[in-house]
């Protein structure tokens, strides 16, 4: 029985990857360094201490690790302090009220930090329907490992096999499965070429699940592997 549905924020309710890249892009240029595109994905779903502390690591930089988590932070919750017209991935909102009405425990899991994820939710006016949010500074390990899910299913009072993980990408995918949850896997294409193959379920269309398929969503893993 599916009790509860843990969402990832960025790439799910935000297609924030885009934005995400373009201040980056800036950030580094100012630093002096330049990542691929293909680089920048293997980030997807880690906190941006982990990021950072990869990209010091690797391209030699003098700058302290909180300085730079500090700077990629502000400028983000910045750009959405003034951001007027951005919109919820298509289904997202809709979805989340269908499972509210329905009495599903929800949650927000994201390796983003706190402030921006509150932002996000009040910008798509949804932060009300969420039991529980959790960020990735809540817990010692990032993505791929599950401790993030596992704090967010305690929260909520559920045991993880009662829980959905709504994932995007490559490392929130293998989290969740590490969580002992079940995992629908967003084939978000701004998400880079993310390999969502651990989800038992893929969809591209938030407007092809709600409630109902949540609810069933033991029997149709089983269906699929049939």
């Amino acid at each position: 029985m599916i009790r509860a549905v843990i969402f990832d924020m960025d790439g799910v309710i935000i297609d924030s990857e885009p934005l995400h890249l373009n201040i980056e892009e800036d950030i580094f240029k100012n630093l002096g360094i330049s990542i691929t595109s293909e680089e920048h994905n293997t980030f997807i779903g880690t906190t941006s201490h982990y990021m950072w502390d990869k990209i010091r690591t690797n391209y030699n930089l003098t700058e302290g690790l909180e300085e730079l988590v500090e700077l990629d932070r502000n400028t983000y919750l910045e750009f959405l302090n003034n951001a007027l017209d951005l919109q919820p991935i298509k289904g997202i909102r809709e979805l989340i009220i269908d499972l509210h009405k329905n009495n599903i425990k929800l949650a927000v899991a994201s390796s983003s930090p706190l402030n921006i994820i509150e932002r996000v939710l009040d910008l798509f006016e949804i932060r009300d329907y969420f039991d529980y949010i959790v960020t990735g500074d809540y817990v010692s390990k990032s993505k791929p490992e599950p401790d993030i899910f596992l704090y967010a299913a305690e929260k909520l009072d559920v045991d993880p096999k009662e829980c959905v993980v709504i994932e995007d990408s490559h490392n929130g995918v293998l989290a969740a499965k590490k969580a002992n949850m079940k995992c629908i896997g967003y084939k978000n294409l701004n998400s880079g070429n993310q390999d969502l193959s651990k989800a038992d379920l893929t969809i591209d269309d938030f407007n092809d699940i709600n409630s109902i398929f949540i609810r069933e969503l033991n029997k149709k893993i089983i269906d699929k592997l049939i």
